[in-house]
């Protein structure tokens, strides 16, 4: 038996920064690739290759499209769960950066309605099934991979980047498609919108040259010495921790809060109340912009005070805001949407988005964290990419329409906090002590320490 002071037996450098850069930029690649098809099914997507329909039904039917894309979510998270936990998160970053690259292309290929007939939508929701598969791994791989490698003390900080990457994406697909869609109607349905797709190949080239030499993880190469990692951990997971799994589902229906400002509301600015495409894009940059900074200072805040607290603050600030942004929407008040955009998803929505990397992650036991981080976000995330088309369907005529619409996020968002309020506090359990029952002990007692000091 090697001794424990040997060489051979040192724990494995941790390289956070590398790992941050990593996964901010395969992120930010990844999501850029997944939301420029949200911006296509909100602004081109219904019209050619649902042209026969009512333009209502269209739209609804171009955002189940984009729904359909979380159907797979949870397949792919029980697949390349037990991938990641069993050989390792390097392997599963790597593939699905490849398979939402190539996904993506082939979307901007493809031939519309016009031209083939029904196998068009066929097509396009066989590709967005691909990126749904691809997604399931990306943030749970990449968010496992930073908490892995960040120091004991910063762990919201360092995971906070795998989600201002995804930020990043949303900015760059937004971007791409803000000149596009200043074309004239006949060449953005024609070709122009098929740009933002081709140019996903240079995105995924940049993301791959970045992962190449990022190291596995500590945590996992400390497993997998020691020879702990389980033969099938899909099955570890729910025989030990099958209610943090129930609870990250919950918790992350809040994510209702991005696909309705992101696509919904875009949808309804531009078809419904007719406010330039480019304002509600511009609107759409700017918020993700003030995200970038909001989301690693929520993160560092919740260092320092804990997951559950900035968590909360988030989606209950989230269930209030959506109210007065939606009416400014209604009232075709340009000043005031980018007021309540920017407050909402720019700020508050922040303080969730930002610390749930490390507060889903510190739940689960190393030998199941990319399960249950994956399974538990991509069943909870099901709703939210349905919630376009739920909202589309709910909308009611008239200056008052919308409300149905922010009610649906204000119940959902609220479901998020309870769940929130019931899990443990973890900022302060040591990394080889999370997902374990002691741990859960021991912070609380820690906490009853603090508030009697």
């Amino acid at each position: 038996m090697t001794n424990a002071s040997s060489p051979t037996s040192a724990a494995p450098a941790r390289s956070p920064r590398k790992a941050a850069l990593a996964s901010w930029i395969g992120s930010a690649v990844e999501y850029y690739d997944f939301f420029i098809y949200g911006t296509a099914a909100a602004l081109v997507f219904g019209k050619i290759f649902f042209p026969s329909f009512d333009p209502a039904v269209a739209t609804v039917a171009a955002f189940a499209t984009f729904g359909v894309g979380y159907v797979t979510r949870p397949i792919g998270a029980v697949i390349l769960g037990h991938v990641g936990d069993k050989f390792g998160r390097k392997k599963v970053l790597t593939f699905t950066l490849l398979l939402m690259g190539i996904s993506t292309f082939l979307v901007g290929a493809l031939p519309t309605y016009s031209q083939v007939g029904i196998a068009a939508p066929i097509m396009l929701v066989v590709l967005r099934l691909l990126q749904g598969l691809s997604a399931a791994g990306e943030q749970a791989g990449a968010n496992s991979m930073t908490l892995e490698h960040a120091p004991e003390h910063r762990r919201a900080f360092f995971t906070s980047f795998t989600l201002s990457g995804t930020q990043a994406g949303l900015i760059l697909a937004t971007l791409a498609f803000l000149p596009v869609s200043a074309l004239p109607e006949a060449d953005l349905l024609a070709w122009g919108w098929r740009i933002p797709f081709f140019l996903s190949a240079i995105v995924v080239v940049v993301g791959m040259w970045v992962r190449r030499t990022l190291p596995e993880t500590p945590a996992f190469t400390e497993e997998e010495k020691a020879r702990t990692t389980e033969a099938l951990p899909v099955a570890t997971l729910f025989r030990e921790q099958a209610s943090d799994v129930m609870r990250v589902v919950f918790c992350a229906l809040v994510s209702v809060v991005s696909t309705i400002f992101s696509v919904f509301t875009l949808s309804y600015a531009v078809n419904t109340m007719h406010i330039p495409k480019a304002t509600m894009l511009t609107v759409l940059i700017l918020a993700n912009i003030v995200a970038l900074m909001a989301i690693p200072s929520w993160a560092s805040l919740a260092d320092r005070i804990g997951r559950k607290p900035v968590f909360i603050l988030g989606a209950l600030g989230s269930a209030a805001l959506i109210w007065p942004y939606m009416w400014a929407i209604s009232q075709v008040d340009t000043t005031m949407i980018f007021v309540f955009g920017l407050l909402l998803s720019g700020v508050v929505y922040s303080a969730a988005n930002g610390v749930w990397p490390a507060f889903y992650g510190e739940m689960f036991d190393t030998r199941v964290r990319l399960s249950g981080m994956a399974i538990g976000t991509q069943v909870g995330f099901a709703l939210g990419g349905f919630a376009p088309t739920i909202s589309a369907a709910i909308l009611q005529p008239g200056a008052t329409g919308w409300v149905p619409v922010a009610g649906f996020v204000t119940v959902v968002t609220l479901v998020a906090a309870i769940a929130a309020l019931t899990a443990r506090e973890t900022f302060r359990t040591p990394m080889e002590q999370l997902g374990h029952k002691q741990a859960a002990n021991d912070d609380r007692a820690v906490d009853a320490r603090v508030r009697h000091a």
